[in-house]
């Protein structure tokens, strides 16, 4: 089978899990461009000898023999290079959120969906292999009916080389703080494992260990999607950082997955584990993480590219997760 053509549009810190995949992958896809803004100062990292950086996305757009990019710029140049892309033709795969706001989230999906182009979203945390045995177990009914469940990012990002940098925790280049930019991947997955059918009451706010626009704490009372209880806890002040929770009840046993690392008892004595494939990024190192499940949402977009079919995280599944985050805070007020 032919490689497929791709394209890396973007190449800060957020952009290292994926050039590592992209090498991993390289068997099943061709990397042609590297895209950032100052081609002169930019790293390819472990792309070097194979690609040189450019700033040139018209080139990308023009060339026959791209057939996929991956965006991994910051959220408010989502909607135009993806755009400019799934117009050109172009599969793409963008980095969450989708864009800084709902009404350009949504805008964007419309647009992907109308080009008939393959187009998925970067919620990476869904493909670890303790989320995809938790889900097994959830669908399979192996934990009885969740009778509650709860979601909690500890985090911490230091002010001093973090939201000091320019934009960080910004609206208009984040478009939100700790719910859109840290908590989403475990909101996410939270949300695709026992769905979130009303946000009951909600807190956020901006403590006095950061300065920054946006909320760097934030909380809920969640009504689950069969009327079971939850609870949401986020925060980038937790210093120094510890692994974000899942924890959920079933009439028959409970689970907890700690930053990967999956632990269900049941009630009648049983046990089982899933390891962990390596830390979380939960602290002041955001890039500590092995890039495992970055490799994995991208094999999957290049299957679904074939296959014709979705990739397993649609635009649609990740503008749930936005809209969820957009009523936690206009419930805080």
């Amino acid at each position: 089978m032919d490689r497929i053509g791709i394209a890396l549009v973007g190449l800060g810190p957020g952009s290292q899990p994926h050039v590592k995949s992209l090498v991993d992958l390289a068997a099943r896809v061709q990397v042609r461009y590297a895209l950032c803004r100052h081609p002169g100062r930019a790293d390819v990292g472990a792309l070097a000898g194979q690609v040189r950086a450019s700033a040139d996305l018209r080139a990308v757009l023009d060339d026959p023999r791209v057939q996929a990019v991956i965006v991994a710029t910051p959220p408010a140049s989502h909607a135009e290079i993806a755009g400019a892309c799934l117009a050109a033709g172009k599969h793409v795969l963008v980095e969450k959120p989708l864009e800084v706001s709902l009404p350009r989230a949504q805008a964007l999906v419309a647009a992907a969906r109308a080009s008939g182009r393959r187009f998925g979203v970067v919620l990476q945390h869904r493909f670890r292999p303790g989320s995809l045995r938790l889900r097994a177990l959830l669908e399979s009914g192996a934990l009885g009916p969740v009778q509650f469940a709860l979601v909690r990012v500890p985090w911490w990002r230091p002010q001093q080389g973090y939201y000091d940098q320019p934009g960080r925790g910004s609206r208009a280049r984040d478009g939100g703080g700790v719910l859109l930019t840290q908590a989403i991947h475990a909101l996410d997955l939270f949300r695709s494992l026992v769905g979130v059918s009303a946000v009951q009451a909600a807190q956020a706010t901006t403590t006095a260990v950061h300065r920054m626009e946006t909320e760097d704490y934030a909380a809920a009372l969640l009504r689950l999607a069969h009327g079971a209880p939850g609870v949401l806890v986020a925060t980038t002040a937790m210093y120094p950082g510890s692994p974000e929770v899942i924890e959920i009840a079933g009439t028959l046993g409970t689970a907890v997955l700690a930053a990967g690392r999956l632990q269900v008892r049941w009630h009648d004595g049983r046990e089982e584990t899933v390891e962990a494939e390596g830390p979380g990024g939960s602290g002041a190192n955001i890039m500590d993480f092995p890039h495992d499940a970055h490799r994995a949402v991208i094999a999957d977009f290049l299957d679904a590219i074939e296959q014709g079919r979705d990739p397993a995280v649609t635009g649609e599944e990740a503008l749930a997760t936005q809209a969820l985050i957009e009523e936690v805070l206009a419930k805080a007020g």
